[in-house]
């Protein structure tokens, strides 16, 4: 299958060319130099040479809290680009994958959110302009599949881990947050699912994140110091004692993952696992 992936410089993109061309797959991968998602003469031009069965959206602005002061430049890369992405591929009769988020929740309560879930409600720019690209491609595409994830980590960039074992290095205790909870996810692992999903036609709504239960940032730091084997100390702080965010992060991230299964998709390792696995790839 030839499938063209966006965003191939970015963590989940660069794993997602790899997993592709490990299975005999075609994989094109573009990142703004040879795609610019917000121009679309240069996605119409690039899709209809390429001429792809399946793209994989994983493009995205994702600095969330500098998003809240560019609004239209975000708005531009997260909801017109992927628009303009969805009517390339209904030109084509390609099949679309949009990678989208938790944060289109507004993060309350303590249950599980469901894929088909339709109450939304956004806090932050990022979250908004995500949901926009999803209605988009809904709007768009009778073959898609919308991919929410959360808690991103891969070899390919920075994430949460590496700046924690960054600041681990030089300070004898860090302040976490531990009121914010949902399951981290490893872009390797990830990238075999979507390629796993993308073989099919099983369209519709998904979440995806490692297994392994729900945990707080606070304690995925603990985990990330104890496997990495620092004696730092964490100490738990609430949202509003960190206070640093610009941006409103959503309390509840929790996403329920069991329609995977449902439709015949395995799921990923336990998020423990994986961390393990990924201290093996980086240099720390």
């Amino acid at each position: 299958m030839m499938v063209l992936v966006t965003g191939v410089k970015g963590q989940l993109g660069f794993d997602v060319v790899n997993e592709l061309t490990k299975r005999g797959h075609e994989a094109v991968g573009v990142d703004i130099a040879e795609m610019d998602i917000t121009d679309k003469l240069s996605v119409d031009t690039v899709i209809s040479s390429v001429r792809p069965q399946a793209v994989i959206h994983c493009a995205a602005w994702t600095a969330v809290d500098a998003a809240e002061d560019n609004e239209d430049k975000v708005r531009a890369v997260n909801a017109t680009g992927t628009k303009y992405i969805a009517e390339a591929c209904k030109d084509v009769g390609a099949k679309l994958m949009y990678i989208s988020t938790d944060y289109v929740f507004d993060g309350q309560g303590s249950e599980p959110w469901q894929p088909d879930c339709k109450d939304y409600r956004p806090l932050n720019v990022y979250g908004k302009t995500k949901l926009e690209g999803e209605l988009a491609v809904a709007g768009t595409l009778e073959k898609y599949f919308i991919v929410r994830i959360a808690w991103v980590f891969g070899v390919n960039g920075k994430n949460f881990i590496k700046t924690m074992l960054s600041v681990g290095k030089t300070h004898d205790t860090v302040r976490v947050v531990n009121d914010q909870i949902g399951t981290p996810t490893y872009t390797y692992d990830l990238a075999r699912l979507l390629v796993d999903m993308i073989e099919t036609d099983k369209y519709g709504y998904y979440h995806a994140t490692n297994e392994g239960g729900y945990i707080s940032w606070y304690d995925f730091t603990k985990e990330i110091y104890r496997q990495a084997g620092y004696a730092t100390k964490v100490i738990p702080v609430s949202t509003q004692e960190y206070g640093l965010s610009k941006a409103a992060r959503p309390f509840n991230s929790r996403l329920d993952k069991s329609k995977l299964v449902e439709n015949g998709f395995k799921p990923l390792p336990a998020w423990q696992d994986a961390l393990a696995r990924y201290l093996k790839e980086i240099d720390y």
